[in-house]
């Protein structure tokens, strides 16, 4: 009598290329700010952000699970530069609009908001997505419970596909939800960090839209 013998499950392994796309798509953002909302020197910050883009990349293992130091702390310290990055133009933003009253040019604040808005969108979908279980590489060893956010799919698997695992864009899409909506919509929070950083994204959403914007369409009138 022959031995069935089954194959292992195949590890899903998540592409990056979407990742490292957003990652230049913020750089470039960052690029296109006028001056009198960049911190430091112009090209310093982005230069910067650009090394450990490419340190990340040479840092991150090829295994579809694995645990790497070097690669987190690439991973954290670029996510943490840019947000900083962008949080300080908004602040540079709102005190030229609250302090002297002698902005005029509405068009240029409208394109400065819209480029911290999306800024904002690229870069807590890069914090959900690289803290979530640990972090790409780790999450899928990790069950529901360990987890820092509860997915539709993962809530109601039967509807999933078959060994469905949250990418790059599903987290994207979390941020672009909780951008708009101001809340969770049908991924929910579970940690206090996750909802301490949906918070956080919110607050500067709601900022960007309702002082800035509200601001600079009271200009072009």
């Amino acid at each position: 009598m022959e031995k069935t013998v089954t194959a292992a499950p195949k590890r899903f392994r998540e592409p990056l290329w979407h990742v490292q796309l957003a990652v230049l798509a913020a750089l470039v953002l960052q690029l296109v700010l006028p001056d009198a909302f960049v911190a430091g020197p112009r090209y310093v910050l982005p230069i910067l952000e650009a090394l450990l883009l490419v340190a990340l990349v040479i840092t991150t293992p090829r295994e579809p699970i694995f645990r790497s130091v070097a690669r987190r702390v690439n991973a954290l310290t670029l996510v943490a530069l840019i947000t900083l990055a962008n949080i300080y133009a908004l602040q540079r933003l709102v005190h030229a609009l609250l302090a002297s009253g002698s902005v005029t040019d509405g068009h240029a604040l409208i394109l400065t908001s819209i480029n911290i808005y999306l800024t904002n969108i690229i870069i807590f979908g890069l914090w959900f997505w690289e803290l979530d279980g640990g972090g790409h590489g780790s999450r899928q060893a990790k069950t529901p419970a360990e987890r820092d956010f509860l997915f539709p799919q993962m809530a109601t698997p039967e509807l999933a596909p078959h060994g469905w695992r949250p990418v790059f864009l599903d987290y994207f899409y979390v941020s672009i939800t909780n951008a708009t909506a101001f809340s969770p919509t049908d991924t929910l929070p579970l940690t206090l960090r996750a909802k301490l950083l949906m918070t956080i994204q919110s607050f500067v959403s709601l900022v960007t839209i309702a002082l800035v914007a509200a601001r600079a369409v009271n200009i072009l009138k």
